[in-house]
C-alpha cells in the first residue's frame, strides 16, 4: 500500500513514491500547505505504526525526508506544528514548513484520542481555524482479554492474559487458542490452553510472526514472518513448540495463511503483490504440501485460486472442502463470497451490506462474518452444483471489537460460542469532543522557537 496522486482534472492515478527499504506500507497521507510535498505515515512491520517514521516526499522529485521517528497520523497544522499519535496519546513538536524538520521537543497534549495502533487510524481531526474534534476511546492497540460469547451475545471471561493480541484461532479439538501477540516492535504466536489455563509462546523469533493457523489434525500451525530477510513469507511448526519451523514458500511477495482444505494438504492465502509500476493486488492463493512425518513434507508451488483486479483475502476452505469463501472489495466494499473450489462459475454474493473474514460452522449449514463489530450469520443450502445462502442476519448483541485487517473473532467447534474482543475492551465511542481554539493551548503548551511559515 503506498500513497498516489491524480490530477483534479481527472486522469490516470500515478504513485507519488515508492516503498524504501525495509518498508512495509505508507499510509493516512496529508498535503502540506504550498505544494511543499505529501506527510504519510511508514511503518516497517505489520502493527507496528507507534515506531513508525512519519514521513515527507515532495511532489517534484526531490528526495523523501523523514522528518519525525516513532509515531502515526501525523498531521501539519497552521498553528506550525507537526501533530501525532502515539499510543493513543496527541504530541506536537514545534515544525518549521520551509525545512521540514522540527525545533523544539514533542510534547503530550491530549490522552484518550480513540485509534488502532494496527492499522494507524485515528478518530481526530483538526480545522484550519483551530477547532479540533476528536473521539475519546482507547487505543486498539493496548492489552486485552479474550471473552465467550455465545449467539446471544452474553459473555463470559476466557481465562487468556490480557496482551496485545490479535487473529485468533481455535484448534480443531476447540481445547486452544492460537494469537499473535505483540511484545514491544515484534509480534510472536502463542498458543493457550484454555482448559487447563496455560500459555506457551510457539515462536522466539527476533523476527514478527503473524496470522496463526491450525492444520486439521491439530498438529502443526502454519504462519506467517519475515525471517531470513523474507517480506513475510508462510512458515509451519509443530504445535507442542518442539522442533524448528519449516519454511514453506520463498517469494518476493507478502503471504498471509487463512485456512487448510480438510485433507490437509492444500493451503489457502492470501498475496499482496506490488508491480513495477507500482500498480498492488491482493490474490488468493493455494499452496500444495505433500509427504508425512516420516518422510518428511514437501511444499509444492503456489496456485493462483483467483487474481482479479480487486482485491480479494481471506480465503476460508468450507468444512467439506467442495466452497471457498472470501472477501473482496470488487463492488467498492468487502463482501463476503462463496465460489465452488474445484468447479466453474463465479460464485454467489453471500453479504447484502459489506461483511469481512467468513468462518464456517463444522456442525450446521451457517457462514458467519463480521461486519463493523457486528457477528453476522446466513444459513445455506447445496443443491447440487448450486450454493443457495439465505439473507443474512446479525446475532443479537454478538458484537467484538474490530481490528481491521485483523481476526477479532473465532468460532468455536462445537458452533455454538465464539472467542471474542469484548466490546467493552474499548469504550463506545458514541460521542465526538469538540475544543475550540486549539491553536492557542497548542502555543501555550508547546511553544514556538522560531518563526514558522504560515
Amino acid at each position: 500500500m503506498i500513497v498516489w496522486r491524480v490530477s483534479s482534472a481527472g486522469g490516470k492515478p500515478e504513485p507519488l513514491a515508492a516503498l524504501a527499504k525495509g518498508e512495509f506500507h505508507h499510509k493516512w497521507p496529508q498535503a502540506l500547505p504550498g505544494g511543499r510535498g505529501v506527510l504519510y505515515t511508514a511503518p516497517d512491520r505489520p502493527g507496528a505504526v507507534n515506531d513508525a517514521d512519519l514521513v515527507v516526499q515532495p511532489l517534484t522529485n526531490g528526495a523523501r525526508k523523514v522528518v519525525h521517528r516513532g509515531g502515526y497520523h501525523g498531521r501539519y497544522l497552521p498553528s506550525g506544528h507537526l501533530v501525532y499519535l502515539h499510543d493513543g496519546v496527541l504530541f506536537a513538536v514545534p515544525f518549521d514548513l520551509d525545512r521540514l524538520q522540527s525545533t523544539g521537543q514533542a510534547t503530550s497534549v491530549l490522552d484518550g484520542v480513540a485509534s488502532s495502533t494496527y492499522t494507524g487510524s485515528a478518530q481526530f481531526a483538526v480545522s484550519t481555524d483551530g477547532t479540533l474534534v476528536y473521539v475519546p476511546g482507547r487505543s486498539l492497540g493496548e492489552a486485552r482479554p479474550v471473552d465467550w460469547m455465545d449467539r446471544a451475545g452474553n459473555t463470559t471471561p476466557m481465562w487468556v492474559t490480557p496482551a496485545n493480541w490479535y487473529n485468533l484461532r481455535f484448534s480443531p479439538d476447540g481445547r486452544r487458542l492460537a494469537m499473535d501477540i505483540f511484545s514491544g516492535p515484534t509480534s510472536d504466536v502463542w498458543v493457550y490452553d484454555w482448559e487447563r489455563e496455560t500459555a506457551t509462546p510457539l515462536t522466539r523469533h527476533p523476527a514478527s510472526e503473524f496470522k496463526p493457523v491450525w492444520t486439521p489434525d491439530g498438529r502443526r500451525i502454519a504462519f506467517n514472518s519475515n525471517r531470513d530477510n523474507s517480506p513475510h513469507n508462510l512458515y509451519w511448526q509443530r504445535a507442542d513448540g518442539t522442533g524448528d519451523a519449516q519454511r514453506l514458500t520463498e517469494s518476493k511477495h507478502s503471504q498471509w495463511p487463512v485456512s487448510w482444505h480438510p485433507s490437509g494438504k492444500l493451503l489457502a492465502f492470501e498475496e499482496h503483490k506490488v508491480g513495477t509500476n507500482f500498480d498492488q493486488s491482493w490474490d488468493l492463493m493455494i499452496l500444495p504440501i505433500e509427504g508425512d512425518d516420516a518422510s518428511g513434507w514437501k511444499p509444492g508451488t503456489p496456485t493462483a485460486f483467483l487474481d482479479s483486479p480487486a482485491e480479494e483475502m481471506q480465503p476460508n476452505f468450507s468444512p467439506d472442502g467442495r466452497w471457498l469463501a472470501y472477501q473482496s472489495n470488487e463492488t467498492g466494499r468487502y463482501e463476503v463470497y462463496v465460489r465452488p473450489f474445484l468447479g466453474r462459475g463465479d460464485g454467489w454474493r453471500i453479504s447484502t451490506g459489506g461483511g469481512t473474514f467468513p468462518t464456517w460452522s463444522r456442525t450446521k449449514r451457517e457462514l458467519f462474518y463480521g461486519l463493523n463489530g457486528q457477528i453476522m450469520v446466513a444459513a445455506y443450502a447445496v443443491e447440487g452444483d448450486a450454493f443457495r445462502a439465505e439473507k443474512p442476519r446479525p446475532l443479537p448483541n454478538a458484537r467484538y471489537t474490530a481490528g481491521g485487517p485483523a481476526r477479532m473473532f473465532d468460532l468455536h467447534p462445537d458452533g455454538e460460542r465464539f472467542a471474542v474482543a469484548p466490546a467493552e475492551a474499548v469504550p463506545t465511542r458514541d460521542r465526538v469532543v469538540v475544543i475550540l481554539n486549539f491553536f492557542d493551548e497548542l502555543r501555550r503548551i508547546v511553544p514556538m522557537t522560531r518563526t514558522h511559515a504560515p
